[in-house]
């Protein structure tokens, strides 16, 4: 339909006679099978409490002081925290498939970084198995000491019976997780209570300050104590089997950290002041006994049995498919063997190896003494080192993808900002060399190594200014690199080619220019000068220096051209055919509106030339900026005229972008969709929620019910916008005098307006 045609409010038909307005169906979400409690809540919060809880707790206190382990709280759950914020906008912005959070990591910040993330996490969640172990095994001697000798035993024992359970599937852990959950309940509450019936307000005043003479220092008792706040990630690997993932993942994990928050809290303070620093130092989950001895002493067993046994149970389960998944991205060669799976589907390859690495390792740990509880500490600063880098790496990935502003970034999770996953990940890796410089600069190196490994990436030595070599360099790799990879809608980004003319006389156009790009693309803005190059070679280089001149002055980020034609539409087609670096070639063109009738037939060309390079193309229709003032900001409204979503998706797109804008902060979007009957109203309505919300934006509908003609809805709906967005189609059939006149008479009077025509390429729902 052409532009003439644009005023009837008749809808116009879509490919395949539907309603253009109606955009293709929108399937419903299929409803998953666990809810916000048990598929993320409950087995997070399981693998949040366990071994430390009970047996290094008390110890913590005794040697920090209740202070001491208090700030120790404070900083580790403070991580988790921000890691938490990073991982919900991250799991909220696409769907999690197989392999959890390295999915996540590796389609957010590329191969190399998941690479890396994925070894690490499968490094701590294996080595987190015969932490458990040890724990299991120190529990047991600590309760029957005739049994110590045996030690060795009872971790291979348990290790090797709950190996072969796991072998019958992966439903188990969900299967009996709540008869766990009730046993650490039990177990809590009976600790907890009896720390209150023991408190003694003068014991808790002597255990305030650290122990004199402690062996342990600050950071060393955080490295011990920081594994029992990690397994956070629980949640992400569920996404695919809850009903609402973008609800449950952010609340469930978030509140399984409030809740180990209140819970550790609770432990310390009451611990504190119910046991003396000797039994806090030496035994101290036994003195917390209450009314019951024996039976307490049987419940923070079973308790600390309970959570570890689901801890190992889920983590034998999950740490082979990271391995499995990194191995079918075939990103590490070694490693491509681990990709076969059962017929069953079961990772039997990945889960051998973790089997092997266990059984070593609680054969090193058990060879060096584990019944004395120093192999438990080693093993704790091992597993806090591994997971502080994989939450770094996770804090890291949320702060490129916020920071370098994607616009496919548009995480449902809205309490999220790139501030808080800089101070995460700055924290993560400070404190890895707090607690250890030289195994977290070792473990900086090996995963440095991985990185370039996978990038398989080598740059030639460059001299004179290092940085600009080195820039060139990495920017020709990337190039050649991008020039290789399909191109996928959730990737589109605005490729500006914006035609600005004189620039000093048509501000608005070049800044409506820059504030549809929102520092997300990459723009170029192009003058045409009219004559032979030898005669005007000059006159470009003026005009080239001016450009840059007015672009530093207003703060622009765009590169200038200007091009010497014999005329317009020959101007018009060599720059927009040759205007690339490679692989970036223009997807958006963008055009000031003429209300000349002498230069339509020209001003159409263009936009035809356009449209067959498969370029979308916007036109500017205004010739004044709108008010700058903080009051007119927050008053600010963008209006969408939705007739279709080929159109209507990228005018979205667009217009969040410009509502991204400082200048634009604060500003409303509105959808407006013409509807001719009642009964089309609920069906319209529905159709444009359920798009926008699979988008992921906060935008405004209305839909209205009218019978009068599309210009007086017009000004009658949108007279007092700030800037309005609709759509147009421009063919071979179409008549440039009366397409200009059309919307010319259309627009008089009207806010700026920018005209879309998109190429389908930007998906709303990318």
């Amino acid at each position: 339909m052409n532009m003439l045609q644009f005023p009837n409010p008749a809808p116009p038909q879509g490919q395949n006679g539907a309603p253009d307005g109606a955009g293709p169906a929108v399937a419903q979400p299929e409803l998953k099978k666990f809810s916000t409690f048990d598929g993320v809540f409950t087995p997070t919060i399981l693998t949040i409490l366990g071994v430390v809880m009970f047996m290094r707790a008390g110890f913590v206190v005794g040697h920090a002081g209740i202070y001491g382990a208090l700030a120790i709280l404070i900083i580790a759950k403070s991580i988790t925290t921000l890691t938490g914020l990073s991982i919900s906008a991250i799991a909220t912005n696409t769907e999690v498939k197989g392999g959890g959070t390295y999915y996540l990591i590796s389609r957010s910040l590329g191969p190399e970084f998941g690479g890396a993330i994925a070894i690490t996490i499968f490094l701590a969640q294996t080595l987190s198995i015969p932490f458990y172990l040890l724990g299991i095994a120190e529990a047991v001697v600590h309760t029957f000491p005739q049994l110590n000798i045996y030690f060795d035993i009872i971790a291979y024992s348990v290790f090797a019976f709950l190996a072969l359970f796991s072998l019958k599937g992966a439903g188990v852990v969900m299967k009996f997780q709540f008869v766990i959950m009730g046993i650490l309940i039990l177990s809590i509450a009976s600790f907890i209570i009896g720390a209150a019936l023991n408190f003694n307000p003068g014991t808790f005043a002597a255990n305030t300050a650290p122990l004199e003479g402690s062996p342990f220092p600050f950071w060393a008792l955080f490295a011990i104590y920081f594994p029992a706040v990690t397994g956070i990630l629980s949640g992400v690997n569920m996404s695919g089997d809850l009903k609402n993932p973008t609800r449950s993942i952010p609340f469930g994990a978030l509140a399984a950290i409030l809740t180990g928050f209140v819970i550790y809290t609770a432990q310390i303070i009451l611990w504190g002041g119910a046991s003396s620093r000797e039994e806090l130092t030496g035994d101290s989950y036994k003195t917390l006994t209450g009314l019951w001895p024996y039976f307490t002493t049987v419940l923070v067993v079973a308790g600390m049995f309970a959570a570890s046994v689901s801890n190992i149970l889920s983590t034998i389960l999950g740490t082979p498919r990271v391995l499995q998944a990194l191995a079918q991205d075939k990103l590490l060669k070694p490693l491509n063997i681990f990709a076969k799976m059962t017929e069953n589907g079961e990772p039997r390859r990945a889960l051998m190896l973790v089997f092997a690495i266990c059984i070593t390792v609680l054969y090193i740990a058990c060879r060096g003494g584990g019944s004395g509880g120093g192999a438990l500490n080693v093993m704790a600063r091992v597993v806090a080192m591994l997971f502080l880098w994989t939450y770094g790496i996770i804090n890291l990935a949320a702060f490129v993808e916020s920071f370098s502003r994607n616009p496919s970034f548009r995480p449902r999770f809205k309490f999220f900002h790139w501030s808080a996953a800089l101070v995460g990940a700055i924290a993560c890796f400070s404190v890895t060399f707090i607690i250890d410089t030289t195994a977290a600069l070792l473990a900086a190196l090996v995963l440095a190594g991985l990185f370039f490994y996978v990038q398989k990436y080598v740059m030639s030595a460059s001299f004179g200014d290092a940085r600009r070599g080195f820039i060139y360099s990495r920017t020709r790799n990337n190039l050649l690199t991008l020039s290789s990879l399909p191109v996928h809608a959730k990737n589109w980004r605005p490729t500006v080619a914006a035609f600005i003319g004189d620039p000093e006389h048509r501000s608005p156009l070049l800044k409506y220019a820059d504030w549809l790009s929102s520092g997300r693309g990459i723009m170029t803005i192009a003058s045409l000068i009219k004559g032979e190059f030898a005669e005007k070679k000059e006159t470009r280089a003026y005009h080239l220096a001016k450009f840059n001149e007015l672009l530093a002055q207003q703060r622009i980020k765009a590169f200038p051209e200007v091009l010497v034609t014999p005329d317009y539409n020959t101007g018009v087609d060599h720059f927009l055919q040759a205007n690339s670096i490679g692989p970036i070639k223009p997807n958006l063109a963008i055009f000031g509106w003429s209300r000349d009738p002498a230069r339509a037939q020209q001003f159409v060309d263009g936009i035809r030339t356009a449209a067959s390079l498969n370029m979308s193309i916007g036109l500017i229709c205004g010739r004044e900026l709108p008010e700058d003032s903080r009051k007119e900001r927050r008053n600010r409204r963008i209006d969408i005229w939705w007739r279709g979503e080929r159109n209507g998706s990228l005018m979205v797109i667009l217009a969040h972008l410009l509502s991204l804008n400082p200048e634009w902060s604060g500003a409303k979007i509105r959808i407006l969709r013409l509807v001719n009957a009642v009964g089309e109203m609920d069906a319209a309505h529905k159709d444009l929620e359920r798009l926008i919300e699979a988008a992921r934006m906060d935008v405004a509908i209305e839909t209205i019910l009218t019978d009068d003609t599309f210009p007086n809805m017009l000004r009658r709906q949108s007279g007092l916008s700030t800037v309005i967005f609709m759509g147009f189609n421009v063919n071979d059939k179409t008549d440039p005098v009366n397409f200009q006149k059309g919307f010319t008479d259309l627009l008089q009077g009207m806010p700026t307006t920018v005209l879309i025509q998109s190429t389908g390429e930007a998906d709303l729902l990318s």
